[in-house]
């Protein structure tokens, strides 16, 4: 996955690790990604793990979260 510095402006994208920092990732392109980050999240994460890690957030928005519930739901 390739990130861009915009949305991870508190670290260095290309030290970001995709399975030790998949909340971290998975967080930050629910609330702030572009469509095409959003796909990618979607295509390298499963579904139940995706779930988990949304239902589970302290730092979503509420928006967020919902609009991420629904389109996890099925």
């Amino acid at each position: 996955m390739k990130f861009r510095q915009a949305l991870f402006w508190d670290a260095n994208p290309k030290k970001i690790d995709v399975k030790k920092n998949a909340q971290y990732i998975i967080e930050r392109v629910a609330d702030l990604g572009h469509d095409d980050e959003v796909r990618s999240v979607f295509k390298f994460y499963k579904k139940p793990f995706l779930k988990k890690i949304i239902s589970g957030s302290r730092s979503l928005r509420p928006e967020t979260k919902n609009l991420w519930t629904l389109l996890l739901k099925n």
